[in-house]
C-alpha cells in the first residue's frame, strides 16, 4: 500500500513538472440516465477511443492514479446532465461553480494548467450535456487544449463553430426531454394512483409498480403493530420486543457506496451486499404513520389517493385510532439544564448527519447517536477515549514532516518571489482604485446639492451611489490586508504553526478532557465519525496544514490558498499558544 503511495506521488510530481505536456487523457462517462444503452458502455467506448488515438498517432498519458484513471484512460459513472445552481462571487469579480462529476472536475484542473496537451472523447455529449460544462470545455479549447472527438471533426471556422453549438445543444436537449418524459410519467402514474416508489416493510418489490403484492411474513405481524397499538395498552417499545421475538427485521437494503467505491474503475467488482437491522422504535413510528397501509399512495400535490396498485393492509378506522394513541403519548421533553460534557454538539455522524450526543455511563462519557433509518454507519456510540486518540493521530499528522519541509523550500522558493511580484502590482492597482473611488465620493458629496436640483439624481439614488462606492472602498481595504502580507512571513507562520503543533503533541497526549477540548475546538470545526474512521474540518490557519496536498501536486494552488489564510495563521497560533502551557512547549 505504502509502495503504490509513492509511486502514486511520484506520477503527481512528473505530472507538476511537465512530463506528460505532449500527451493526452482518454475521457469516457457511461451516464447513470441510460443503464439499458450498449453503444455508449464503458467497454466500447474505450475500445473506439483507443482505436482512434492509434490511428491519429496520439501518444497517450501511461499514468495510473487511484480514484482518476488506468493507463491514461478516465472513465466516469455520472450523469452529465445535472449541474449545481449555486454560484459564487468573488472580490476580485470571479464566478465560482461546484462540478458534480469528480473525476471530470480533476481532468478539468490537470488541463488548465497545461499538463497535458488534450483529451479524447467519443462525441460530445460524453463529455459534457449542460451549459455550465460546455463553457469549461470551450474556454480550454480557446487556450490551446486539443480536445478531439472520436465520431466528430470541428474546423477551425464558423462552420465548424456552428457545428460544435449545434451538438452542444442537441446533446443538452436530449437530457431535457427524457427528464421531460420521466416526470410527465411520473405525474400520469400518480394520478392514477400507481406506486411510483419502493413500498413499505409489509409489501413486496417485484419490480412492478403496478403491482405491490403482500409479503407473507412480513405483512401479519405489520398487521398486529395496528391492532396492538390502537388498544392503548402497547408502547412503541414493546412493539420492538414483539418485533425481535417474532425475528422481523427491516427489508434487506445496500449501504450507499463510500467516495472510494464511486471512484472506481468499471473493471473493478465491487460487490454490496443487502443488510437488514433490528426494527427499531423511530422505525416502528414510521410504519404506524404512513398512510400507505390503508391503501392510500403518495399522489401528486402532496395529497394521499386511492391506489390502483395495491391493497390496504390496515383498515381505516384502526389506523385513525393509531394516530390519537401516537398524539395522546407524543411527549416532548425540554431539558433546563443540560450536562456540561466535553465536545457537546460537535461530533456528527459521517453518513447521515446526525449529532452525537455525550452521556455518562458507570462514570465513563460516551456519545450516542439516534441515526436516520436508512443510515449505514453501524457506529451507534462510542467513548471518549477512543475519538480523543483518533483526533490526537491527527493532530500528528497535521505538522510538517522533514521530508515535507524540505519539499517546500525548494520548491516554492521560485513561486515565492512571483507572488511576492503580483502582490506589489495589487498594492499599486488598489492605490489607483481608492483614488478613484474617493474622488468620486468627494465631487458627490461637494455637488450633491446641484446634482439633486437638476434632476441627475434622486435622493434615493444619491444614497444607493454612495453607498456602493463605500462598500467598493471597504471591499479594497480588506484586500489591501490580504496584499500587506509578505508571501514569506506567511510561509515563517505555517511553518511556526506547525512546529507549534509538533510540540504540543504531548501537551494533548498528556491533558485531560477539557484541556483536550480546549485544543481540538481550536484546531477542528467539524469532527464526522462513519464506523471506525474519523473525518474533520480544520478551522482558521489550521486550513493551511489540512490542504497542503496541494503542494505535491499544484503547489501555485496551495501558495495563494496560504496567502489568503495569512492573517487567519496568526489568530491560530495566538488561540493555540494561549491554552497550551508554555512549559510542555
Amino acid at each position: 500500500m505504502e509502495l503504490n503511495d509513492k509511486k502514486e506521488a511520484q506520477i503527481l510530481k512528473d505530472i507538476s513538472a511537465g512530463k506528460y505536456r505532449d500527451c493526452y487523457l482518454v475521457y469516457i462517462r457511461k451516464s447513470t440516465d441510460e443503464p439499458d444503452n450498449q453503444k455508449n458502455s464503458i467497454v466500447y467506448q474505450k475500445s473506439e477511443n483507443i482505436k482512434f488515438t492509434q490511428r491519429e498517432k496520439l501518444p497517450v498519458a501511461p499514468i495510473a492514479i487511484t480514484g482518476l484513471c488506468v493507463d491514461g484512460v478516465i472513465s466516469e459513472k455520472h450523469s452529465g446532465f445535472k449541474e449545481d445552481n449555486d454560484l459564487t462571487f468573488t472580490k476580485d469579480g470571479l464566478v465560482q461553480y461546484h462540478i458534480d462529476r469528480p473525476k471530470f472536475q480533476k481532468l478539468v484542473q490537470f488541463l488548465s494548467l497545461g499538463l497535458f496537451r488534450g483529451i479524447v472523447c467519443l462525441c460530445w455529449d460524453r463529455i459534457s450535456r449542460n451549459k455550465g460544462d460546455d463553457t469549461l470545455i470551450r474556454k480550454l479549447m480557446r487556450k490551446g487544449i486539443d480536445v478531439r472527438f472520436v465520431y466528430a471533426n470541428y474546423d477551425k471556422t464558423s462552420a465548424g463553430a456552428l457545428h460544435m453549438d449545434i451538438d452542444g445543444m442537441f446533446a443538452e436537449h436530449h437530457s431535457r426531454v427524457t427528464s421531460e418524459k420521466v416526470r410527465l410519467t411520473t405525474w400520469n402514474l400518480r394520478e392514477r394512483g400507481v406506486v411510483t416508489y419502493k413500498a413499505p416493510i409489509g409489501y413486496l418489490n417485484q419490480g412492478s409498480m403496478e403491482h405491490k403484492p403482500f409479503d407473507p411474513d412480513r405483512a401479519p405481524i405489520i398487521k398486529r403493530f395496528f391492532e396492538y397499538y390502537a388498544t392503548g395498552e402497547w408502547s412503541l417499545a414493546d412493539l420492538v420486543r414483539f418485533a425481535n421475538q417474532q425475528g422481523l427485521s427491516s427489508i434487506p437494503v445496500r449501504r450507499r457506496r463510500t467516495h472510494d467505491e464511486m471512484l472506481a474503475e468499471e473493471s473493478d467488482e465491487i460487490a454490496i451486499e443487502k443488510v437488514s437491522r433490528p426494527l427499531t422504535i423511530s422505525y416502528i413510528h414510521k410504519i404506524l404513520t404512513n398512510p400507505f397501509y390503508t391503501g392510500r399512495v403518495l399522489g401528486n400535490e402532496s395529497k394521499y389517493v386511492p391506489s390502483v396498485s395495491h391493497e390496504a393492509l390496515v383498515e381505516d378506522e384502526v389506523y385513525n385510532n393509531v394516530q390519537k394513541m401516537l398524539k395522546r403519548k407524543k411527549v416532548s421533553l425540554f431539558y433546563t439544564q443540560k450536562l456540561q460534557l466535553p465536545l457537546r454538539g460537535m461530533v456528527r455522524c459521517g453518513d447521515c448527519g446526525r449529532v452525537y450526543t455525550p452521556y455518562l455511563q458507570k462514570g465513563i462519557q460516551y456519545f450516542g447517536a439516534r441515526c436516520a433509518p436508512t443510515c449505514a454507519n453501524p457506529k451507534k456510540s462510542f467513548n471518549i477515549k477512543f475519538l480523543e486518540q483518533e483526533v490526537g493521530k491527527f493532530i500528528d499528522r497535521l505538522s510538517f514532516t522533514e521530508n515535507e519541509k524540505i519539499q517546500l523550500d525548494s520548491t516554492t522558493s521560485t513561486d515565492i518571489s512571483l507572488f511576492e511580484e503580483k502582490r506589489l502590482k495589487r498594492i499599486e492597482e488598489s492605490d489607483r482604485r481608492k483614488k478613484k473611488i474617493r474622488e468620486n465620493l468627494t465631487y458627490l458629496r461637494t455637488n450633491k446639492l446641484n446634482l439633486l436640483k437638476s434632476g441627475v439624481y434622486t435622493p434615493e439614488m444619491m444614497l444607493q451611489e454612495e453607498t456602493t462606492l463605500n462598500t467598493q472602498l471597504n471591499a479594497i481595504q480588506d484586500e489591501e490586508i490580504i496584499s500587506d502580507l509578505s508571501m514569506q512571513a506567511v510561509m515563517e507562520d505555517v511553518l511556526k504553526l506547525s512546529e507549534l503543533l509538533e510540540k504540543g503533541s504531548d501537551y494533548y497526549s498528556n491533558a485531560k478532557s477539557p484541556e483536550k477540548e480546549l485544543v481540538i475546538k481550536t484546531i477542528f470545526s467539524e469532527l464526522y465519525i462513519s464506523e471506525n474512521t474519523l473525518r474533520y474540518k480544520c478551522k482558521n490557519g489550521f486550513k493551511a496544514l489540512e490542504n497542503r496536498k496541494l503542494l505535491v501536486c499544484i503547489p501555485t494552488d496551495w501558495l495563494s490558498e496560504l496567502l489568503r489564510l495569512g492573517p487567519l495563521l496568526k489568530i491560530s497560533l495566538d488561540e493555540l499558544r494561549s491554552i497550551m502551557n508554555p512549559k510542555a512547549l
